[in-house]
């Protein structure tokens, strides 16, 4: 007779070290997050010339706080940020909470952040200006906390929280952002992204880059559930023993 052993179940670390890496990739991204908003608020950001149709044609000074804040809240880069921060303080307050709100809010994190990193890397960082305290925010946004939340997920997990039916829901957010994001543009005639700017390409042409960005979207929320069974499988063939002979009855 051979002992079956069963591939483990969702799982969440509560090692010190696992909480202590929650606790250091929740506080890297809110950092960045409230560095941003308040040099926003404060207009700290060295004013550089605006291409027509993009944020940052605000006014100086405390006239023009309201409308910077709410532009620096309506980048996709901030919300990615805001759901890493969300979902990692959530599992440092309470790891062992499995829920289905709390899978598709972690793996939306992992996706949305890593998207963040690789668009901004492609399409915006060759043409970004980087002067003043954009030297400090941009890295941390950009290349820190992506890189923190996609290597605390791999080491520390949780395990089993990303499954078939997570990873179309992880798109929700991304899709709740885009509709915002194209709202407020249509009132305000100004959106965050040169590939997103409708005033100068037209609903067309931005449409099918947003379809492509959420297609790639998904392969990326793909690609993590691929590496979260072959962790789990990884996992799962370290807790089995050698199996043992028995004696034929």
């Amino acid at each position: 007779m051979t002992a079956t052993h069963p591939a483990p179940g969702p799982t969440a670390p509560t090692s010190d070290r696992a909480r202590t890496a929650y606790a250091v990739n929740a506080g890297v991204a809110w950092f960045g997050i409230v560095t941003t908003l308040v040099v926003s608020a404060l207009d700290g950001y060295a004013r550089i010339p605006v291409e027509a149709g993009l944020y940052g044609d605000t006014a100086a000074g405390a006239a023009g706080s309201l409308a910077r804040v709410t532009d620096t809240l309506s980048y996709f880069t901030i919300w990615s940020n805001v759901v890493v921060a969300v979902s990692v303080t959530l599992l440092l307050a309470r790891p062992l909470r499995d829920t289905l709100a709390r899978r598709v809010l972690r793996l939306s994190g992992l996706l949305m952040i890593t998207v963040t990193a690789i668009v901004y890397q492609v399409l915006l960082a060759p043409a970004a200006t980087i002067v003043g305290w954009s030297r400090l925010t941009d890295p941390v946004l950009h290349v820190v906390t992506p890189l923190l939340t996609v290597v605390v997920w791999a080491v520390w997990g949780p395990r089993g929280w990303i499954t078939r039916r997570e990873v179309p829901l992880a798109l929700v957010i991304p899709l709740v952002w885009i509709a915002w994001m194209l709202a407020r543009g249509a009132v305000v005639d100004a959106y965050p992204y040169g590939f997103a700017n409708v005033e100068d390409l037209g609903y067309g042409p931005v449409a099918v880059t947003l379809l492509v960005i959420l297609v790639f979207g998904l392969v990326v929320a793909a690609v993590f559930w691929g590496v979260e069974r072959a962790l789990l499988r990884r996992t799962s063939t370290r807790a089995t023993p050698r199996e043992a002979e028995e004696p034929a009855v």
